[in-house]
């Protein structure tokens, strides 16, 4: 009998994915539950166990190429007979769920190349040798900028790289970057948040001050706890209670059923910049943990998203997210909802301003926030309250010490 199978739904709206690596050949015997496959998506990498013991038959999708979700792979023979007289095959969902890949994935070559997948699918589509690929990241790890700039044979570090395309303009020099994985993903989910939600974006102003200072006095007991002590678990601390008190921020609108649903669990979603673009990690149960468990969670999930290392429980279910360019730059801007989310809050980057306290000037730390909602489901009115009974708890000590001790 002969099994097809097929690139699984992965969930999360993930409709098609890059096979990465085959760890099976055509002719090769296969174990059930044996990991066939690892295939990168645009959230995560997972590997495909087997869900039958035989042999691989046949390879279906090559190396590199693109699969769609319910697409066959591969097909396994177990020996058991000539199958179905139609000569269909039949297919069985595996016993075991899929795993993420363990870890960045080494390419062999001449000799082993340390290199993300997103960094190997560029190489693979400028036609660089990645083997021959000097790395300058970490461990001498191959870096997007290093394989443009072997396309392009550029020296200089930073240089833009470019490749020569056909053009109806003689010297004309353009780079061709095929929309695909967490990029496209990212182009989808923003054109459809725009189109779909009625966005309207609140700025205030937050005095950052205390919360400068009472960082630096717990930065002490972080490292000894040997967590790196940012601002970040400090806003979380001052935005659960705001969500709990005004819950249609911590919500999803149904439109089909006709429902806004109130979460009543607070999960937040961090939007974090990595090389492949931007992934939104999840701190689940965030009200149930101190600052300090907060800033250890915080600073591992970082670190599998730059790694591509996320799994698809380290991606799922956030209620309300964050995204913070405070250490890149800049004034405010104007966040946009991550779907199926209500609201997104902004933070910026802390500056000291000239600000007047009872009437005399004064040099403060000061910051913006900016908070992204749904005008479909909370008001203006709303969603700026909520934004001062966050900045309340950041500029008042004791309430935020209460917090997050």
């Amino acid at each position: 009998m002969v099994y097809e199978v097929k690139l699984p739904d992965i969930g999360e709206g993930v409709a098609e994915g890059e096979i990465l690596k085959w760890m099976v050949q055509e002719g090769e015997p296969v174990k059930e539950d044996q990991p066939l496959v690892e295939v990168m998506t645009d959230k995560v990498n997972v590997q495909i166990p087997s869900p039958r013991t035989g042999k691989v038959s046949k390879i279906l999708v090559k190396e590199g190429d693109i699969a769609n979700v319910g697409q066959v792979i591969v097909v396994i023979d177990d020996g058991s007979g000539p199958g179905p007289a139609t000569g269909q095959v039949e297919s069985k969902p595996s016993s075991r769920p899929m795993q993420p890949a363990p870890q960045p994935t080494q390419v062999q070559g001449p000799s082993t190349v340390l290199a993300t997948p997103a960094t190997r699918r560029i190489a693979r589509e400028l036609r660089v040798e990645i083997a021959s690929v000097r790395g300058s990241g970490p461990q001498g790890r191959v870096t997007d900028d290093d394989v443009r700039k072997a396309a392009s044979g550029s020296k200089p570090a930073g240089a833009a790289a470019t490749v020569q395309v056909q053009s109806a303009k003689p010297g004309l020099k353009e780079e061709l970057v095929p929309l695909r994985g967490i990029r496209k993903t990212i182009a989808e989910r923003m054109v459809k948040s725009q189109a779909t939600t009625a966005q309207v974006t609140h700025v205030d102003e937050a005095d950052m001050t205390d919360l400068v200072l009472l960082r630096e006095a717990f930065k002490g007991s972080a490292e000894k706890r040997g967590v790196r002590l940012t601002y970040m678990p400090f806003i979380i601390k001052a935005l659960v209670p705001a969500l709990k008190e005004f819950p249609y921020l911590n919500a999803l609108l149904d439109e089909q059923a006709g429902n806004i649903i109130l979460k009543k669990y607070y999960n937040i979603g961090i939007a974090t910049d990595t090389e492949q673009g931007l992934v939104v990690p999840v701190i689940k149960d965030a009200d149930t943990k101190d600052m300090f468990e907060l800033a250890g969670e915080i600073e591992k999930l970082a670190d599998k998203a730059r790694k591509g290392q996320l799994a698809l429980g380290d991606v799922h279910g956030a209620t309300f997210t964050i995204t913070n360019v405070g250490a890149i730059g800049g004034l405010f801007a104007t966040p946009i909802i991550n779907l199926p989310e209500v609201a997104i809050l902004g933070l910026h980057k802390i500056a000291k301003r000239p600000v007047v306290r009872e009437g005399r000037i004064e040099v403060r730390d000061t910051t913006y926030l900016s908070l992204s909602f749904d005008h479909r489901v909370l008001d203006g009115a709303y969603a700026a309250r909520f934004t001062s009974r966050v900045i309340e708890t950041i500029q008042d000590t004791k309430k935020l010490l209460a917090e997050v001790l």
